[in-house]
Parts: C-alpha cells; sequence; structure tokens
C-alpha cells in the first residue's frame, strides 16, 4: 500500500471517531490490515494538518490513553479539545479510557 494511500485510510477511520470518544494507534493499524504499523499511524496523524476534510487527530491516543502526541498540537491543546467534547484528561492520560475507547473493528464492522 502507498503510503499516502495509507494515509488516506488512516483519515477515513479517524474522521468516524464520534466526539467524546478514543482511539490508539495500534487500533487504527489493527482494523487496517497492517496491525505491526501503529507507528505508520503516528506519522499520519504528524502529517494530517492540512487534510481536507479535517482529522480529528485528538482523538487518537497510545494504547494506555495517554496523549503522547500533545507536543504535535502545541502547549494544552490536544487536551482542551478533547475536555470540550467531555473527555476527562489528567497528567497526560484520558481518564476513563476503556468505557471511552472506540475499537474500528467493532465498531465498523460489516
Amino acid at each position: 500500500m502507498a503510503e499516502n494511500n495509507f494515509y488516506d485510510s488512516v483519515y477515513q477511520v479517524v474522521r468516524l471517531i464520534p466526539p467524546g470518544r478514543v482511539t490508539s494507534y495500534g487500533a487504527i493499524a489493527a482494523y487496517l490490515g497492517t496491525k505491526g504499523s501503529s507507528r505508520m499511524v503516528g506519522y499520519a496523524m504528524q502529517a494530517c494538518g492540512n487534510a481536507n476534510p479535517q482529522v480529528p487527530a485528538h482523538r487518537v491516543v497510545n494504547r494506555q490513553g495517554l496523549l503522547t502526541a500533545k507536543f504535535h498540537f502545541g502547549g494544552d491543546l490536544m487536551q482542551q479539545l478533547l475536555e470540550s467534547e467531555g473527555v476527562k484528561v489528567a497528567d497526560d492520560q484520558v481518564q476513563d479510557f476503556k468505557d471511552l475507547f472506540w475499537d474500528p473493528a467493532v465498531e465498523l464492522a460489516l
């Protein structure tokens, strides 16, 4: 799969995450059939700034619910965006992560 096509596939999945929910890089990679490529999903998230339509990258966190990409947003913007959707964040970690976790393999199952 070409890098641009992979990134576009990632963006399509991320755009489906409902407000107030989060998913992980690994869950997206697994859903796309590329289980070992969670780092590539992270690279896609870093590159999504000019994607149209917009990609709600703030809803993608690591497998423990940590806001590992927060420095790409600058300051506390990632946390603010999540909190504006009702997601509680403490010490850079999504609270109630298991309850808020949106698994594309489950949610988008045919």
